[in-house]
């Protein structure tokens, strides 16, 4: 019996001694762990408007990716309505868009980062949606006449790998986004579509993804529905830009 009871204290103190030790690392290392989600989601940003970087993504240091932001990116949060709600920095990059897509949609709020950089202004858009198994999301970036894409990037919670999961590891899936049109050829909204079995019109759509059918018109929704939240922001700064698109 005594021998049980010196057993159940021992456990009970290393139990103890290991939950203090997990915690006060983890308490520790947050800071890191902060920084470092931080950064990643700043790249994943800037990955819509890398083909207007000085130099390859990749080749950035996690500092220069945060210098970037710093100086040269502007974070505004709106309503739906189109309003800055502040022009605090940081702002944009507090916003959770997970929890936003719980809200009713008049009351979210949404996250838009303006990039200033030598070949122009561009404004870069978040969106988020449904793929086959989980959430998909992914940031638009627009050329300043705010009717062309400058570039794309997507990333998943859990889609298949080698079918729905190459909107984020098959590079040439977001590549294929980059000069397409958000308008048609009649001035109507499009945002970009993503055409199972090939783009019919190469000016606002895409070619799908074999086998991915479901998540590739869960990119075309996410598009169309979560582009358009910012379009009572954007249609005023478009002011008489005239819409030429061919197709």
């Amino acid at each position: 019996m005594e021998s049980t009871k010196s057993i159940i204290i021992f456990i009970g103190i290393m139990t103890s001694l290991v939950a203090v030790g997990l915690t006060g690392m983890r308490q520790s290392t947050a800071p890191i762990a902060e920084k470092n989600e931080d950064v990643f989601n700043k790249r994943a940003i800037l990955s819509s408007v890398k083909n207007y970087l000085e130099k390859p993504l990749g080749e950035y240091s996690d500092n220069e990716v945060l210098s970037i932001f710093e100086k040269d990116v502007k974070q505004y949060a709106l309503d739906m309505n189109g309003n800055v709600l502040s022009e605090k920095p940081g702002i944009a990059d507090q916003i959770d868009m997970a929890k936003e897509a719980k809200k009713p949609e008049d009351q979210r709020i949404l996250p838009l980062y303006v990039y200033d950089s030598p070949e122009g202004t561009f404004y870069i858009l978040s969106v988020r949606g449904r793929g086959l198994w989980d959430a998909i999301w992914g940031t638009v970036a627009l050329k300043e006449d705010l009717l062309t894409v400058a570039g794309a990037s997507f990333d998943h919670a859990g889609e298949t790998p080698g079918l729905g999961a190459e909107i984020k590891d098959n590079p040439v899936f977001a590549a294929q986004f980059s000069d397409k049109k958000i308008f048609d050829y009649n001035g109507e909204y499009k945002a970009v579509v993503v055409r199972k079995g090939g783009a019919r019109n190469p000016v606002y759509e895409v070619d799908g993804i074999s086998g991915a059918t479901v998540t590739a018109d869960g990119v075309t929704e996410m598009l169309q529905r979560g582009m358009k939240y910012y379009e009572p922001y954007l249609s005023p700064l478009r002011g008489e830009v005239k819409v030429e698109v061919k197709g």
